[in-house]
């Protein structure tokens, strides 16, 4: 019932809503009253889960196009924002990227200078622009970490070490804002179903083991839903208001018990997880 919605007419922002963790987080906030602004780089869908969002309600959303990398496609988001709603309660950044699996021998710098920007880069200027409206309303930011952030992954370190500075980003904003009473938190997902980690596996030799072994990762054997990273959003958005700093593991217990760690075996990189010839 309407009288029950968590997060009823309060603002919120999401980077990368129009597919994966981003749109099941803006499904949820939605479903819980809340006037969602979504960005995405992919005008065609943005506008489908515009469509589609508005038809589930009670809340609504808006899409607006940026690239989290520009800095004016960021002012541009938070401007047009302002000007629908005139606050902003809450900021989800969400948008990013996860590179092929591959070890520091086959990266370039380039490469790891763009996965920087769009991982990190995009999650300081949407902050950066969005606080001074997010200290007026006493709001919050929510980061999409990783447990990679924390456990770390093989033929990973690249992206293991964006998601470790958005966590450590997390942290010290959320001592420097907490004057402002604005709560800054994170949450990092395991392996989640999103059409990216779908993408991934089926591109490998085995499709059918790779998602085996997703689900076997974690200790409820199965992989999580992007509509969970939005109810654990939808929590430390409007009942965790004495947290901030803090971090939610949305992995099914991924991190917990022994597991077979030694690289040299084939357990460790089973032949499934070879790309297709």
């Amino acid at each position: 019932m309407e009288g029950h919605l968590r997060y009823k007419d309060k603002v919120t922002v999401i980077t990368g809503g129009s597919s994966g963790i981003g749109k099941g987080c803006a499904t949820v906030f939605v479903q819980q009253g809340s006037k969602v602004v979504f960005c995405s780089y992919d005008e065609k869908e943005g506008k489908e889960a515009e469509k589609e969002l508005n038809d589930i309600g009670p809340g609504e959303a808006l899409f607006i196009f940026a690239d989290v990398t520009k800095e004016d496609d960021i002012k541009n988001l938070i401007n047009k924002t302002v000007e629908r709603y005139a606050k902003i309660d809450c900021v989800i950044n969400n948008a990013g990227q996860h590179p092929e699996y591959r070890t520091i021998d086959d990266y370039t710098a380039e490469e790891f200078r763009k996965l920087f920007e769009v991982n990190v880069l995009g999650y300081f200027l949407v902050s950066k622009y969005a606080l001074p409206y997010l200290r007026k309303t006493e709001g919050n930011i929510i980061n999409n970490s990783s447990m990679t952030a924390h456990t770390a992954a093989g033929w990973s370190s690249m992206y293991c070490a964006t998601k470790g500075a958005v966590s450590a980003m997390t942290r010290a904003l959320a001592i420097d804002e907490a004057k402002y009473n604005v709560r800054v938190n994170s949450f990092s997902g395991g392996n989640i179903d999103t059409p990216l980690s779908n993408q991934f596996i089926n591109s490998t030799e085995n499709p059918d083991e790779t998602g085996h072994i997703f689900s076997n990762i974690s200790l409820l054997g199965r992989r999580g839903t992007a509509e969970e990273c939005g109810m654990a959003c939808l929590y430390l958005a409007s009942d965790a208001t004495f947290s901030t700093g803090i971090d939610i593991h949305v992995s099914g217990g991924a991190e917990l018990n022994y597991a077979c760690k030694n690289v040299n075996t084939k357990e460790f990189w089973p032949n499934s997880f070879l790309k297709k010839q």
